[in-house]
């Protein structure tokens, strides 16, 4: 295999993942990570999928059809994570952390909603923790339907296409070929800058938002939440 990845447990590396499970193992993340869970290797997963799509050792499939079931997975993923916003939104938005769940995610991904409105279903695809938590408030916002599942199918070949063939492109060069995973552990770091920005946005309003709470720039949090569901 191509790298150890040391920045979470083994069995949450691409390389145990795949050697494990092979195309099956990778599914199963992509789908999960699109709704259910939000501390699976989605970016670095899918580049290293391409990487042995190239080598042709661990993945026997041709890039046409693991690009396909990837994208598949990523958008029913997003399905599943939109129904459990609409039906279970109330007891998300008023649960306590657990140690799968951290209340703070969910608020991260409403900030991102705000900001962006519908096409942050497509965004969030490219950021981790937000893109497992986007389509549960998409779904608890009442975001129309046939709006969440266009940006939904827009993400999810963006992202499960497009990260997957720039790894098995991109592996095919021989300098990138043997710097794997510096390059996978720069594509995790990359990819968390977008909540760090979001978050230090939000703390700056928040800061001017207290210190002239009058200037009506603090809506109350039922509005917030709601707000990007009438874009």
């Amino acid at each position: 295999m191509y790298t150890t990845l040391a920045l979470g447990p083994e069995w949450l590396s691409p390389d145990y993942l795949i050697s494990e499970y092979g195309l099956i193992g990778i599914l199963v993340i992509v789908f999960a990570e699109s709704g259910l869970f939000a501390f699976l290797p989605g970016d670095s997963l899918l580049f290293t999928a391409g990487l042995l799509v190239a080598d042709g050792k661990y993945i026997t499939q041709p890039l046409w059809l693991v690009c396909t079931l990837i994208v598949a997975a990523a958008i029913i993923g997003d399905q599943v994570g939109y129904m459990i916003g609409k039906f279970f939104g109330p007891k998300l938005f008023n649960r306590p952390n657990s140690r799968l769940f951290k209340r703070e995610n969910l608020d991260k991904a409403h900030e991102f909603m705000d900001r962006h409105g519908p096409k942050a279903i497509v965004l969030a695809r490219f950021v981790p923790i937000i893109r497992t938590f986007a389509p549960m408030v998409a779904g608890a916002g009442s975001m129309k339907y046939r709006t969440f599942l266009t940006y939904n199918v827009i993400g999810g070949v963006a992202w499960g296409a497009g990260v997957t063939v720039a790894g098995y492109w991109l592996g095919q060069i021989e300098f990138i070929n043997k710097n794997v995973e510096p390059i996978l552990v720069g594509i995790v770091l990359i990819s968390v800058i977008p909540v760090i920005i979001e978050v230090l946005k939000a703390r700056k309003e928040n800061k001017a938002a207290a210190a002239d709470p009058a200037d009506g720039t603090a809506a109350p949090a039922a509005v917030t939440r709601g707000r990007h569901a009438k874009r």
